[in-house]
């Protein structure tokens, strides 16, 4: 009897496509990618670059990254959890701190690609729209806004950190119809409501109403704020201060942590065949002497 292997198999007449692993997770809205990554032929393989911000529950992450066909290739980043190197020890993941992060982000970015001194940027945060102007040297850095999955309403934090990286000289292109402010009525941004959320105002206006009304409700949301000593009315300075550390160094710093001097190892380690070949020979040695004991033991009794 002859058999005949099947080359199609049930699996290849099957119709159903797996679709890629993060739309799976629900991680990628790849159908916005593709727009966003999607470079002309006559750019000659130049880079497009996003500005990319996550939020997590106790972080802010911003990165300024570009596709290539091995992968995303990251050209600089940026943390909320940076920020205590520079002055701001609580609130690391509010409106204000998104502003602080897409700040340092910027400045940090020029700052690798030596354009920091051409651009930059809005020195004074006054909450009115800013686009950065070309110098005559260099044209300013471009990249587009990656907001991912989130949802784009109005006043939401991603449009904070959009604003720290417009003041800090990057060209991204945007409207200022999402920043904090803007009347949907009048279909203008109020720039005193926006500098406010820049400089935690939202949050002073928060602090005292709970002063007030619930200070027990107070004296545990503001925890931290009371072990640093910080009064509602000390948050417009503070921030000022932090925005100032940034620009004049935006460097990452390495961590004061020190690494353990001796890892912990939860499985064997691999030895060459040369230490096999010692261990083997060691263990017969011992055999050997064990039964030459027993035999000496039986003479002896004998």
């Amino acid at each position: 009897m002859v058999f005949i292997k099947a080359q199609k198999s049930r699996a290849y007449f099957k119709r159903f496509q797996v679709k890629f692993k993060r739309r799976r997770e629900g991680k990628t809205d790849y159908r916005a990618r593709i727009r966003l990554i999607n470079q002309d032929k006559n750019k000659y393989n130049t880079p497009k670059y996003r500005f990319v911000v996550r939020f997590s529950n106790k972080d802010i992450v911003a990165q300024i990254i570009s596709a290539s066909i091995t992968g995303d290739m990251v050209l600089a980043t940026a943390y909320a959890h940076e920020l205590p190197q520079f002055g701001l020890q609580v609130g690391l993941t509010n409106y204000a701190a998104a502003y602080c992060t897409g700040l340092l982000l910027a400045r940090r970015a020029l700052k690798k690609l030596e354009m920091d001194d051409d651009y930059e940027g809005n020195t004074e945060a006054t909450g009115e729209d800013y686009s950065v102007e070309p110098s005559d040297t260099r044209r300013p850095f471009r990249c587009l806004l990656d907001v991912g999955l989130l949802r784009t309403t109005t006043g939401n934090r991603i449009f904070g950190a959009l604003k720290g990286a417009l003041d800090g000289g990057l060209d991204i292109p945007h409207s200022d119809k999402r920043f904090a402010g803007f009347s949907k009525d009048s279909k203008q941004l109020d720039a005193e409501i926006h500098r406010k959320y820049i400089y935690g105002g939202h949050v002073s206006s928060y602090m005292k109403t709970l002063m007030e009304d619930e200070p027990e409700k107070f004296q545990s949301h503001f925890s931290k704020y009371i072990k640093n000593g910080l009064e509602a009315d000390d948050l417009e300075e503070l921030y000022k201060k932090v925005h100032a550390a940034i620009r004049a160094d935006p460097t990452m710093k390495k961590s004061e942590k020190q690494q353990p001097k001796k890892h912990k190892r939860y499985n064997l380690k691999k030895l060459t065949y040369e230490e096999r070949k010692a261990k083997l020979i060691e263990r017969l040695n011992a055999l050997n002497a064990a039964a030459g004991v027993d035999e000496d033991d039986e003479e002896d009794d004998e």
